[in-house]
C-alpha cells in the first residue's frame, strides 16, 4: 500500500518545481556576449574614427547602431544579423537592461561633475530657456500631428492623442547625449555647458510628467487631471526633499561608509547603491529612473566624504564601456530602409524640419530672454536640440500603446539619431564664437589650478594629540586653513594595546580618560573651525601607537598633522620616535609643526594664539616647495598674513670674480623666472606675496639669518622624507632650520 504522506510530499514537490525560475538558456547568453562584443567594438571604434576627424565620440557611438541595425548590417547580410539580433522580446530585454544601466551612469557622472552653486546662479536662465525650448516645440509638434495624413496615425480615431504625443516627443531633450557631448568637447565646467545641463534637466523633468499624462491619457483614452497632479506632485515633492533632507542623508551615510570602511571601492559602491535606489523611487513615482541617479550624482558630489577616485573609475568604466553600448542599442532600432518609400521620406523630413526648429527657436528665445548673448543662444539652440534615447523612449512608449504606427516610429527614432549626430558640430562650431567673459575664466583658471592644487585636495585630516605646544600651534593652522577651505578634522588619541598590571588598571584607565579629554580639550580650542568644517573625535588603541595612528590615517585621509614634542626627543630621532615612525609609514602627507616655545609651558599648558604677519618659504621649484607654499598661502589669505618667497643662489666656498661675474646673473634670471611663477600660485589662494633672492655659500644659514633680521613669525618648508640608518631625515638644510629656528616651523611632506 503506498504511503498517502509520501504521494502528497511529492505531489507537492512536482508542483513547485512547475514554477521553479529556469536560469537564463545558454543560447540566451551566448547572444548577449556576442551583442555586446560587436556593439563596443563597432561603437569604440567609430568613436574613435570621430575623434580624428574632431567629432566628438558620441557620434560614432550612435551611428555604430545604425550600421549594425537593419539599415547596413541587416541589408548586407540578414541572416546573420537575424541570428545575432533577434526579434525576440526577452532577449531585446536583456540588452535593454545593460543600456538602462549606462543611462543611469551616465548620469551619475554628470550629476557629479555638475556645479550645483553655479546652476542656482543661472537658474533663471536655465528655467527660461528650458520653457522655450518645451513650449515652442509643444505647440509646434502638436499642429504637425494634427496636420499629418491618416496613414501614419495607428488609430485615426485617437488624432488628439497622437498629437499629443508627437508634441512631447519634439519637447524632449536628450540629456545623457548632452552630458556626453559636452564631456567630449570638454565643455562641461564651462558656464554654458553647465546652464544648458540645468535647462536640460529642467526639460526632461517636465518632459517626463508630460510622458506619463499622455501615456496614462493614451491608457484611459480620456484626459486625467488626476494623473496630471500626481506626476506634478510627484516631481516636485522628490526635488524638495532630495534637496533638502536628501542631502543631509547622503553625506552622512558617505561620511559613515567612509569613517567604518573607506576606500574607492567603498565609496563606489555606496554611490551606485543610492543612485539605483533613487532612480527606482522616482520610477515608482511615475517619473523616469533618469532623473533619482542624476540627483543623488549631484547630492554625492557635494559631499566632501565622497572619494573622488571612486568617480573618476566610475567615469572610466561608463566612457569605456556602459555609455558606448547605450548609444549603440539606440541606434539599433532604426530602420532606414522603411524612410525609403516616398511619402515617409518627405514626411520625415518635415517632421524633422519642425523639431529642429521648434526647439532650436525656443531656446534661442528663452536664451536672449535669459540674457544671454547671440551666439550662447545659438550654441543653447544647438545642444538643446539632441534628443538621444529618450525620444526612443518616448517613441516604444507610443509603439506599444498603439499610439504610433512603425512608419512614425521609424521617423521618430530617425529624427532622435539625426539630432544627436547635428548636435555636436553645431554645438562645436557655435560655442568657437563665443567668447569667455572675465569672470568665467578666473573660474575656470582657478578650477584649473584646483584640479592640480596639493591644498584643494585636502578635505579630511587626522590629528594625533597629546595636547602638547606644538600640537596646539599645528592646531591654530589647521584652523586657518579650514577658514579658506573647509575641512573635516578628526582628533585622535592612540593607546597601545599593552595593558597596565591588573592592580593598576582601573587607576590608569582613570588617568587615561582624563588626559584624553584634556588633549581634545586644548587642541579643538586652539583651532577654533569654522561652521563649515566638522570635528570629531577618536580614541583607538593598536600594537602601538604608531599603529593605530597609521591603521586611522589608512582609511582616506588627505594629511596627518603632528607636533615635534622637545620633551620626549632621542638623539637618534629628528623630531620624536613616534613622529619619525608615523612620518616614514603614512599613507598620505604629513605637515609637522615645531613651535620652538619654551620647555617651561609642558606638555599639558595651553599656548596663546601665536600671531601671524610674516610668513617664510624657501623654495627650489619642487613640488615639494610648491605644497609649502599653497599652505603658507591659504594660512596668510585667512590671517591677513604676507608670504615672503626666497630662493637662495648656492655661491661656492671661493668666490672668484670670473665666477660671479660670468655665472651670477644667468642663475638669478633663472630664480627669478622661478619665483615669479610660484608668487602666481600664492596670489591665486589669496594671499600677499613677496619674493626674495638671497646668495651665499650655506642657504640654510642665509634664511636663518633673513629670518630673524626681517622678523618673521613661521617658516613652513617643503621636503621629501629620506631614509637614513633608520631615521627621517630632510637634508641638511632642513634639519638646520628645524633645530637652529628662532620661530615656529612647520614641515610638509607628501607620500
Amino acid at each position: 500500500m503506498e504511503n498517502p504522506s509520501l504521494i502528497s510530499v511529492l505531489f507537492a514537490t512536482s508542483k513547485v518545481s512547475e514554477h521553479l525560475i529556469k536560469p537564463l538558456g545558454h543560447h540566451q547568453l551566448l547572444l548577449v556576449l556576442l551583442e555586446l562584443s560587436l556593439l563596443l567594438l563597432v561603437a569604440r571604434g567609430m568613436g574613435e574614427i570621430m575623434r580624428r576627424i574632431n567629432l566628438p565620440p558620441v557620434v560614432g557611438e550612435l551611428l555604430a547602431g545604425v550600421v549594425l541595425g537593419p539599415s547596413l548590417f541587416g541589408l548586407l547580410f540578414p541572416n546573420l544579423h537575424d541570428h545575432i539580433f533577434p526579434e525576440n522580446q526577452q532577449q531585446s530585454d536583456l540588452l535593454s537592461v545593460i543600456s538602462w544601466l549606462g543611462v543611469l551612469c551616465l548620469l551619475i557622472v554628470t550629476g557629479l561633475e555638475t556645479d550645483l552653486k553655479l546652476i542656482i546662479r543661472k537658474g533663471k536662465t536655465a528655467l527660461l530657456i528650458s520653457l522655450g525650448g518645451i513650449i515652442v516645440p509643444f505647440v509646434t509638434g502638436f499642429g504637425l500631428g494634427w496636420f499629418l495624413p491618416e496613414t501614419f496615425l495607428a488609430d485615426p480615431n485617437k488624432r488628439l492623442v497622437f498629437s499629443l504625443f508627437i508634441a512631447t516627443a519634439m519637447s524632449i531633450s536628450a540629456v545623457p547625449v548632452i552630458a556626453k557631448v559636452l564631456m567630449d568637447l570638454n565643455l562641461i565646467r564651462r558656464d554654458i555647458g553647465q546652464v544648458t545641463l540645468a535647462a536640460g534637466m529642467t526639460d526632461d523633468t517636465i518632459g517626463w510628467i508630460l510622458l506619463s499624462v499622455v501615456s496614462g491619457l493614451a491608457s484611459s483614452g480620456k484626459f486625467d487631471f488626476g494623473t496630471v497632479f500626481r506626476s506634478v506632485s510627484a516631481a516636485i515633492l522628490f526635488l524638495a526633499i532630495a534637496f533638502t533632507i536628501g542631502r543631509t542623508i547622503v553625506d552622512q551615510i558617505l561620511r559613515w561608509v567612509d569613517d567604518k570602511v573607506g576606500g574607492v571601492t567603498a565609496s563606489l559602491s555606496v554611490l551606485l547603491v543610492l543612485s539605483f535606489s533613487a532612480a527606482a523611487l522616482t520610477q515608482h513615482l511615475g517619473l523616469e529612473a533618469a532623473l533619482g541617479a542624476f540627483v543623488v550624482g549631484i547630492l554625492a558630489g557635494q559631499s566632501r566624504r565622497f572619494n573622488s577616485e571612486a568617480g573618476h573609475t566610475l567615469e572610466i568604466i561608463t566612457a569605456g564601456f556602459l555609455a558606448p553600448i547605450f548609444f549603440a542599442s539606440a541606434g539599433l532600432k532604426v530602420n532606414l530602409l522603411s524612410l525609403l518609400v516616398p511619402q515617409t521620406l518627405i514626411f520625415g523630413l518635415i517632421v524633422l524640419t519642425v523639431a529642429c526648429v521648434g526647439k532650436f527657436t525656443g531656446a534661442y528665445i528663452g536664451s536672449r530672454v535669459g540674457g544671454l548673448s547671440h551666439w550662447e543662444g545659438i550654441a543653447m539652440g544647438s545642444g538643446m536640440n539632441a534628443r538621444g534615447a529618450m525620444e526612443i523612449v518616448v517613441a516604444t512608449i507610443g509603439l506599444s500603446l498603439g499610439v504610433l504606427n512603425p512608419q512614425m516610429y521609424s521617423i521618430i527614432v530617425m529624427v532622435a539619431i539625426v539630432t544627436s549626430v547635428m548636435s555636436p558640430p553645431l554645438l562645436r562650431w557655435s560655442l568657437s564664437k563665443v567668447t569667455i567673459g572675465e569672470e568665467e575664466a578666473q573660474r575656470l583658471e582657478l578650477e584649473k589650478l584646483a584640479s592640480r592644487s596639493f591644498i584643494k585636495q585636502i578635505q579630511r585630516v587626522l590629528i594625533p594629540t597629546r595636547g602638547g605646544a606644538n600640537i596646539q600651534l599645528a592646531a591654530q593652522l589647521v584652523g586657518y586653513i579650514a577658514q579658506q577651505n573647509p575641512l573635516d578634522v578628526t582628533l585622535f588619541y592612540a593607546e597601545s594595546d599593552k595593558q597596565p598590571p591588573s592592580k593598576a588598571r582601573q587607576t590608569a584607565t582613570a588617568v587615561k580618560d582624563t588626559a584624553t579629554q584634556e588633549a581634545f580639550t586644548a587642541v579643538a580650542e586652539e583651532m577654533q573651525l569654522p561652521d563649515e568644517s566638522n570635528l570629531q573625535t577618536k580614541t583607538e588603541s593598536g600594537h602601538s601607537k604608531v599603529a593605530a595612528i597609521i591603521n586611522e590615517a589608512s582609511k582616506g585621509y588627505d594629511l596627518i598633522v603632528l607636533g615635534a614634542s622637545e620633551q620626549t626627543r632621542s638623539k637618534d630621532a629628528l623630531f620624536n620616535l613616534l613622529v619619525d615612525q608615523v612620518i616614514q609609514e603614512a599613507p598620505c602627507a604629513t605637515m609637522v609643526v615645531k613651535s620652538h616655545l619654551t620647555e617651561a609651558q609642558g606638555e599639558s599648558c595651553r599656548i596663546p594664539q601665536q600671531p601671524l604677519k610674516n610668513i617664510l618659504v624657501p623654495t627650489v621649484g619642487t613640488e615639494y616647495s610648491k605644497n609649502a607654499i599653497e599652505v603658507a598661502s591659504v594660512i596668510a589669505a585667512a590671517t591677513g598674513a604676507s608670504v615672503t618667497i626666497v630662493n637662495v643662489i648656492n655661491l661656492p666656498q671661493i668666490e672668484y670674480i670670473l665666477y660671479e661675474r660670468r655665472s651670477f646673473n644667468p642663475m638669478k634670471d633663472i630664480a627669478s623666472d622661478l619665483l615669479e611663477q610660484q608668487a602666481v600660485i600664492g596670489r591665486s589662494l589669496g594671499a600677499e606675496v613677496k619674493t626674495c633672492i638671497l646668495k651665499g655659500t650655506s642657504p640654510e644659514t642665509e634664511i636663518l639669518k633673513f629670518a630673524e633680521n626681517e622678523g618673521f613669525d613661521l617658516i613652513i618648508l617643503g621636503s621629501n622624507i629620506r631614509m637614513v640608518t633608520g631615521r627621517v631625515f630632510f637634508g641638511h638644510r632642513v634639519d638646520a632650520i628645524l633645530n637652529r629656528s628662532h620661530c615656529p616651523v612647520a614641515v610638509i611632506t607628501a607620500p
